[in-house]
């Protein structure tokens, strides 16, 4: 038995993580991605993954989900922070279906989460690899492919009423 229960510890470690950041200026590393993946578990009735090797994150238990392999990245975006925000180098050749991106907010709360399939990162990404880009997207672009699907505001996003293309 522990002494603390899952969400409880969460809620401890996203307090102390705002205040590493506050105090420091830096965040502690890893902390956005394992938070990001929580959460994304928890709001999207999603299974975690077990194996770390397996390259993706999740497992879709229900839904338009069901059964899919999908990979979970986060970003902490901060209000002192510059707007261009980077997703970091995606692995294509790992065997995902789906990617979320999580947002979080300076509480290290989630704000938004996005989703879009392996085709439209592949055919995005491989635009940016004639740039010279080694794979990484920027949160704006994920924002622009994908779809919004969670708002903290609302919570599930039905699909027919986020339109981000206009």
């Amino acid at each position: 038995m522990t002494v603390y229960d899952k969400d409880k510890l969460y809620k401890e470690t996203r307090q102390i993580a705002a205040h590493f950041r506050n105090t420091l200026g830096k965040n502690i590393g890893g902390i956005t991605s394992e938070i990001a993946a929580y959460d994304a578990a928890r709001f999207l009735r999603l299974s975690m993954c077990d194996n770390q090797d397996a390259g993706f994150s999740a497992t879709g238990t229900e839904g338009e989900r069901q059964g899919l392999k999908i990979l979970i990245k986060g970003r902490a975006i901060f209000k002192d922070q510059k707007a261009r925000q980077r997703i970091g180098q995606l692995n294509l050749g790992r065997d995902w279906d789906l990617m979320l991106l999580v947002l979080l907010n300076d509480d290290f709360e989630t704000s938004e989460i996005y989703e879009a399939s392996r085709d439209e990162v592949v055919e995005a990404v491989a635009v940016k690899e004639n740039q010279n880009s080694k794979g990484a997207m920027s949160v704006a672009k994920f924002k622009i492919i994908g779809r919004l699907v969670w708002v903290r505001e609302e919570g599930e996003v039905a699909d027919d009423v986020w339109d981000n293309q206009s």
